[in-house]
């Protein structure tokens, strides 16, 4: 059978456990050579090892497949642009990368501290935009490329307690679309994959009712490795039709994800006041508003 990613060089950050991991041995077994970033670090940022990736790095030898450990922080942009060079200097080349670093620092909003929304936003949204940048300059000289990236139903439909996570991952959708834009005249791709997938980072989720028990059961019955398939199509010039995309990957399921367009308007050909929006156009408009759903209210059914 044909693997479908032979030959190409793959950049896959967060990827010393969870979906990154997987992803990461997904496309070692699709045939890539495979950069394994990971900062070893906690579910919070702190602290930081090398045996996190290198563990993924001796998984993926032992099975056939070549890899090379990273365990820099995709924050910072040289570190970033290093991991991207790491990959031409020991494979030659740089073919796909996949954003998929974070960590977590939940709250509410009104009790959450500017450290903690920085943090989240510079890993997640920061760290797409680094290491994108640095595979850009690359992808436009060999004229091919892709991108992708992580985003969250937390961020394109709304969450409790996650302003800073909610911000970086509708941020990285955002940044995404524009790369799609930007470097379609040079064939590269640039799309988001939502996962649904039992990781530590959902692990983490508070489980103070017996409904929320029930749920984070049937949480567990989507493996990260559903998620990295997705990830490894997308990478791979069987994709290469698809760019500017938002995918959600749910067990079996793989949705396509709609993006802000105007769904009703109201015109008043001499102008509003506010009272004549109060009296016209809102009662007008109101039956086509989002309502303060979160992602569990939209995918109310169990995983299939």
């Amino acid at each position: 059978m044909t693997k479908t990613l032979n030959g190409k060089v793959v950049l896959v950050t967060g990827a010393g456990g969870g979906i990154g991991r997987d992803i990461a041995l997904t496309a070692a077994a699709q045939g890539a050579a495979v950069v394994v970033n990971d900062l070893g670090a906690s579910l919070k940022g702190a602290g930081k090892t090398e045996l996190a990736a290198q563990t993924v790095v001796d998984e993926i030898k032992a099975a056939g497949g070549d890899a090379v450990a990273n365990s820099d922080s995709v924050a910072e942009p040289d570190a970033a642009r290093a991991m991207v060079e790491l990959a031409v200097k020991e494979f030659g080349r740089i073919d796909a990368v996949v954003n998929n670093a974070g960590i977590l620092r939940d709250g509410f909003f009104h009790k959450m501290t500017y450290e903690d929304f920085d943090a989240v936003v510079k890993v997640h949204l920061y760290g797409a935009f680094n290491t994108s940048r640095a595979a850009a300059d690359y992808f436009r000289e060999q004229e091919s490329g892709a991108l992708v990236h992580m985003t969250s139903t937390s961020g394109l439909i709304g969450n409790l307690a996650q302003a800073n996570y909610s911000a970086a991952k509708l941020g990285i959708a955002a940044l995404s679309k524009s790369i799609a834009l930007d470097l379609q005249r040079w064939n590269v791709r640039s799309n988001c994959i939502a996962p649904f997938a039992w990781s530590r980072m959902i692990a983490s989720i508070k489980v103070d009712s017996p409904e929320q028990q029930a749920r984070v059961e049937k949480l567990k019955q989507m493996t990260p490795a559903k998620v990295a398939v997705m990830a490894a199509f997308l990478a791979s010039d069987a994709a290469s039709d698809v760019t500017g995309q938002i995918f959600a990957v749910r067990n079996n399921e793989i949705f396509l994800v709609n993006q802000p367009r105007p769904v009703r308007s109201v015109h008043r050909s001499e102008g509003w006041t506010p009272e004549t929006i109060a009296e016209h156009a809102i009662p007008a408009l109101k039956a086509s508003f989002v309502p303060l759903e979160v992602s569990a209210d939209v995918f109310s059914w169990d995983p299939v």
